[in-house]
């Protein structure tokens, strides 16, 4: 990620929810590049202790360019005007809450940094390091590692924890599809629950007109 970072200075920049286990991951950024632009989708339907940690975690971490990310009014008042979209199409609110939002910040960087894993199961199970995409390159730097990786991370650089966490949520998403997780439960198994759906759709692949990027010998 430092080699990354440093190749991509200006074209580069991390998507975080602030959710269960991105402290890691925003703590690496604090310490090579602080100003690193952070996307961070605020949704209209987060708990509200992700809006709080999402402050309290970036200004402890003196991260400079926490960047919110919203859907546009437009799209909001045409197709989910009650807010309750989500009773009957997740996809949908997906989309409008998170796609579109996400696919517009994008526009002006080459690589894109993901906090996903492959312990966390479903298509990420083969989840790469580098992963190479029609619209641009997704680096994926805590692919493969476990709970055990991060809990020991978090422990070292004594990193404040989600306040969902305590409560038995292992993932942190919107609160109307996410749920708490009984012990040994999967750590997405909150996400959801009930459905077939595991993914909210940013990673999909899907054309852009943004530049792609070669990392070369670069990673």
């Amino acid at each position: 990620m430092r080699s990354a970072l440093h190749r991509f200075s200006g074209r580069i920049a991390l998507v975080s929810s602030f959710g269960a286990e991105s402290a890691v991951l925003l703590h690496m950024i604090s310490q090579i590049d602080p100003s690193t632009p952070v996307l961070f989708l605020d949704t209209g339907q987060l708990f509200g202790q992700t809006l709080d940690y999402r402050k309290s975690l970036s200004s402890r971490l003196g991260l400079t360019d926490v960047r919110d990310l919203r859907p546009s009014f437009a799209d909001l008042s045409m197709h989910d005007p009650r807010a309750d979209l989500w009773k009957t199409d997740t996809d949908a609110c997906c989309n409008i809450r998170k796609v579109i939002p996400l696919d517009r910040a994008l526009e002006g960087f080459d690589v894109w940094i993901t906090g996903r894993k492959r312990f966390h199961g479903g298509d990420r199970l083969s989840l790469p390091v580098v992963e190479s995409t029609p619209a641009r390159l997704k680096i994926n730097p805590l692919a493969n590692w476990g709970k055990p990786e991060l809990d020991a991370y978090v422990a070292e650089h004594a990193l404040p924890a989600h306040p969902l966490v305590a409560f038995g949520y292992p993932s942190v998403g919107c609160w109307p599809c996410t749920h708490p997780v009984e012990q040994g439960g999967g750590v997405r198994a909150g996400r959801w629950a009930g459905s077939d759906k595991t993914e909210c759709g940013i990673h999909l692949d899907r054309p852009s007109a943004a530049p792609g990027a070669d990392l070369g010998d670069g990673l």
